[in-house]
């Protein structure tokens, strides 16, 4: 890592300087965490301590209703660094390189090194065999920085001692581990690490900088210091309930998607608050890390030229509809925690109600920092929403899994699954059914707004999948795994 970091200095040293000028253009610090959901204090959660990530929302601009595209690793970060719908970029499951379809694909660092930022990646930005590739580059595109660091911490080392319900399985079963050591350690601690060194040496340079600190926590395996375990006492975790019958409510791609994976059926109780507990807990660890990153850059100055973005890939379930991860069309994968702060955000500590995707994020960024992204972006700028929380930038957020598509208004959320709804609809009121239990498509009082809701989804599937102009497609069907 030193080794690194003084090559870096110097070639920083050998970047031009036009940058510098009386008004510098805002820098970015993209912060994105793997697989979190919104049980964040800054989110009324009631257990959960996200001191830092809290903070900054009281700075900044929170989002209440941001939505990925599709809740899986792989398509979601495609989605967002290149500025395009899954069907647009093709990349619909994990271990996809994102050039074997879209090859000329300007993704979003890409743009910032354009236009003459450095631009640079610590741990996970595109997708990850967690925690199978830490330590590597993953899947990742190297066409999109300049300079990458993949750390690799004592969680690694240490995946023997991990509980897992799966034995020697970590990355896609519940799994966690109470670990020993310091914050430092870990692999998210040397990310911390590392991305404080490198603001410190922008701040020297003065050289404009587009910097994403992707965080793998609370990734499973769910791992922190024994410390975040023990700030939530297992006897005060809340397991979440599922009625009896409640399955047989649901089309069957809706049932199929929170069955999936039979070891995770009907847990026991202390199995149930184990695992939410290693969850909280991997969280409180992460955003402890976010506090490290965040205080270095105001330390540095460079927080008042800095726009900080804060993030999730998608959304998750903790026993909720009787599931546990990712890959549902219902809120609790669908939707992600954003915050936004910085220069250009005029409504520090406001909620921002409107609707908002992922791919959301290049078009917005392009805009606050006085850049011209691909003509081909599928994104809406949320800017407006920064200046004034009141303004509605979009009217509905649209995610996809499986054969469903999925739309989220600021009170519905309304669920196709097969071609125009051939395999069954859900339809959640949200100001009756926050928690989306009560499917209501087939209820003769809502047939109007079912009928408006599937025009209005039609419409935005459509537009998801044309095809962007100018931009070159590779159609294939890729079945094989890239390891």
């Amino acid at each position: 890592m030193k080794f690194y970091r003084i090559l870096l200095l110097v070639s920083l040293a050998c970047l031009p300087c036009q940058r510098a000028v009386a008004q510098d253009p805002p820098n970015v610090l993209f912060l994105i965490c793997d697989d979190l959901n919104c049980d964040l204090g800054s989110y009324g959660h009631p257990q959960v301590k996200s001191p830092n990530i809290d903070q900054l929302a009281r700075r900044g601009v929170r989002f209440e209703n941001a939505y990925c595209q599709f809740p899986l690793c792989g398509p979601s970060r495609a989605s967002f660094m290149t500025g395009l719908y899954p069907d647009q970029n093709l990349v619909r499951r994990n271990a996809i390189y994102i050039r074997e379809h879209v090859p000329s694909v300007q993704t979003m660092s890409q743009m910032f090194r354009s236009n003459d930022y450095v631009a640079t990646r610590v741990g996970k930005i595109y997708h990850y065999n967690v925690p199978k590739h830490v330590g590597t580059s993953g899947h990742d595109d190297p066409y999109s920085w300049d300079f990458t660091v993949n750390p690799r911490g004592r969680d690694k080392a240490e995946e023997h001692l991990i509980f897992s319900l799966q034995p020697g399985q970590f990355g896609g079963t519940l799994s966690w581990l109470a670990a020993d050591g310091t914050d430092e350690e870990q692999t998210d601690g040397i990310a911390a690490t590392e991305a404080v060194a490198l603001l410190e040496q922008y701040a020297k340079s003065e050289q404009s900088f587009f910097l994403a600190v992707g965080l793998y926590r609370p990734h499973t395996p769910y791992v922190a210091p024994k410390k975040y375990f023990q700030m939530y006492p297992q006897e005060k975790i809340v397991v979440p309930q599922v009625p009896e019958g409640y399955l047989d409510t649901l089309p069957k791609p809706a049932r199929l998607s929170i069955t999936r994976k039979k070891n995770q059926l009907n847990l026991s109780d202390k199995l149930s608050r184990e695992a939410i507990q290693a969850y909280y807990a991997s969280i409180t660890f992460a955003d402890a890390q976010i506090g490290r990153i965040l205080d270095a850059l105001e330390q540095t100055g460079l927080d008042e030229n800095t726009i900080v973005i804060f993030t999730s890939d998608h959304g998750y379930h903790m026993g909720e509809h009787g599931h546990w991860q990712k890959t549902t069309l219902f809120e609790n994968a669908a939707r992600v925690p954003l915050v936004i702060a910085g220069p250009g955000v005029g409504a520090a500590g406001a909620i921002a109600r409107t609707p908002a995707e992922m791919l959301d994020f290049y078009p917005t960024l392009a805009q606050m920092c006085g850049l011209k992204p691909p003509s081909y972006l599928s994104g809406v700028s949320l800017a407006p929403a920064l200046a004034d929380p009141k303004a509605m930038p979009r009217n509905a957020a649209l995610t996809q899994y499986g054969s469903g598509y999925s739309i989220r208004t600021p009170r519905y959320r309304y669920t196709e699954w097969g071609e125009e709804g051939t395999e069954g609809a859900e339809l959640y009121d949200h100001q009756a059914d926050s928690v989306e239990m009560v499917n209501l498509a087939a209820d003769a009082k809502h047939v109007t707004t079912v009928a408006e809701l599937s025009r209005l989804l039609r419409q935005r599937v459509t537009a998801a999948q044309t095809r962007p102009a100018g931009l070159e497609q590779i159609i294939f069907e890729n079945r094989r795994r890239v390891r």
